[in-house]
């Protein structure tokens, strides 16, 4: 079992993922994050920012103002994950109509047996 299981499951994760390559430009709003993630629901971006900002990734910044504003802000922790996600949200941009190719091929071919494969 790694101890560092959870931390990557939560780096692994879409909307994780997402938010992180949608702060690297600067602190966001929450709203201005919403439209930026297109599907997102307000319940998910909510998990996704409490728990970036538990992990130290991200920080959340109240300003006194009314109605109250709060921005969203990637900590260097945060910056440091940018790049190795950057890289495989580009290998998934590249590779996705190969990917889906073989997804196909998978799915209309004839359903193979269950059974484990016996050494002879």
């Amino acid at each position: 079992m790694c101890p560092c299981r959870d931390l990557l499951d939560m780096v692994a994760s879409k909307w994780t993922a997402l938010a992180i390559g949608a702060l690297e430009d600067g602190p966001k709003r929450f709203g201005e994050l919403k439209r930026r993630l297109d599907g997102v629901s307000q319940k998910m971006l909510t998990q996704t920012l409490r728990t970036l900002e538990r992990d130290g990734l991200v920080t959340r910044t109240v300003y006194p103002s009314v109605p109250l504003r709060v921005e969203y802000e990637l900590t260097a922790l945060g910056r440091s994950v940018t790049e190795p996600l950057a890289a495989l949200r580009l290998w998934a941009q590249q590779n996705y109509e190969s990917v889906a190719e073989a997804r196909e091929t998978f799915d209309s071919a004839e359903p193979m047996g269950l059974e484990p494969a016996t050494a002879r």
